[in-house]
């Protein structure tokens, strides 16, 4: 029986330690692609997966910031909990007479719902943003870094699409993309096709946080994330955030954008909840679990009132985004991110994030990164 603590499987991303860095990082590696294949390969991924996700989902890339007001609640806390915080500094102005206190983005999840709005989106219509962004609170192993670039994306919806069926035919044109991506790349870089690591399946798995813990009641998350993809290679898991059967949720999500409280119900006919969900496949390069997407159906004036009860941060409804989504004057939506360097890196079939995104790394991680042959970009 796993002892690891629950509790503590929830907080942050990441592995926890370089000893077991250094222990999951493949043996005898050797990248698919020279550094100027990667190059090309990551342009010509980025390009299709763009254009895809535009055309299957109805989508208009636009601009996103990359810093925000702080006093807007516009930027994201990722959790519950707010342990992760976001980077913040003032920008003196007018030698300090009009200052700005400014965040940089953790994802543009609330920004997006503004700028249907501000773009005049009908339901149907979306938007499609390369977002960057900086989390400091992850610990750097080999697919967490503390820049992220994200395809953050955001489409208004009808109050009748607020149901679990319209979220899953979203995810299915999600993964007709995602799985198009490895066709494509495929055909252009022939020699990424290898026969150790198996393609992407052509259809997900979706399936409930619930019904994962029924199956694995004495694992803790990440362990039953591990041990559903060796069932199904590639899951959708809806109902992220709402509190389990054990007394946890599979995962903290904050209160205020995905809906993770509504009453739902399985295909099998047991009560559930929540309408988001995460994309999670099998990594063969690092046998891992791999996260490739978090989205949802985001919430409404009642679910958002809802939702900050459960977390105790009412207090969060004095804010100009909770009080537009109250005030119900932000279109009802649904949306998600991708991430574009964990994407790349399993297409690419590379061993590290870093391969694939510049960024800061300490010398520890570079030192063990490069006795498995692995050289990430500076």
């Amino acid at each position: 029986m796993i002892t690891l603590d629950k509790k503590a499987d929830l907080v942050g991303p990441g592995i926890g330690t370089y000893e077991e860095v250094e222990k999951i990082l493949p043996k005898n590696y050797r990248s698919l692609l020279n550094p100027k294949e990667t190059q090309r390969a990551i342009m010509a991924v980025k390009r299709f997966i763009e254009d895809q996700l535009c055309a299957e989902l109805n989508l208009m890339p636009v601009t996103v910031p990359l810093i925000v007001d702080r006093d807007s609640g516009v930027n994201d806390y990722l959790d519950r909990d707010g342990s992760r915080t976001p980077v913040e500094f003032v920008i003196n102005n007018d030698y300090g007479k009009n200052p700005v206190h400014a965040q940089v983005v953790q994802a543009a999840t609330k920004w997006k719902r503004m700028a249907l709005r501000e773009f005049n989106m009908k339901p149907g219509e979306g938007l499609l943003t390369d977002m960057r962004a900086i989390r400091k609170d992850y610990f750097l192993d080999h697919d967490h870094s503390a820049y992220v670039d994200q395809w953050d994306w955001e489409r208004a919806i009808t109050a009748d699409q607020r149901n679990l069926d319209f979220l899953t035919d979203v995810v299915r044109k999600l993964w007709k993309v995602i799985k198009g991506a490895e066709l494509f790349i495929h055909q252009e870089f022939p020699q990424l096709k290898d026969e150790r690591y198996p393609d992407l399946p052509e259809e997900l798995v979706f399936i409930h946080a619930e019904e994962i813990l029924e199956r694995y009641p004495d694992l803790p998350r990440k362990q039953r994330e591990t041990a559903i993809l060796q069932d199904y290679p590639a899951v959708f898991i809806y109902g992220i955030g709402w509190t389990l059967d054990d007394g946890y949720p599979h995962e903290m999500r904050a209160p205020d954008y995905d809906d993770w409280v509504t009453p739902t119900v399985s295909a099998k006919g047991q009560p559930m909840h929540g309408l988001n969900g995460d994309i999670l496949v099998w990594n063969p390069i690092t046998k891992r679990r791999h996260e490739l997407s978090s989205m949802g159906v985001r919430v409404n004036a009642e679910t958002l009132r809802q939702q900050l009860e459960i977390t105790g941060q009412l207090d969060f409804l004095k804010l100009p985004y909770h009080q537009a989504i109250i005030n119900k004057e932000l279109p009802l939506s649904i949306g998600g991110g991708i991430g574009q360097s964990r994407t790349i890196m399993l297409l690419l079939k590379k061993a590290h994030i870093g391969e694939v995104s510049v960024t800061v790394w300490p010398e520890r991680l570079k030192d063990i990164c490069r006795q498995h042959n692995i050289f990430v970009l500076e």
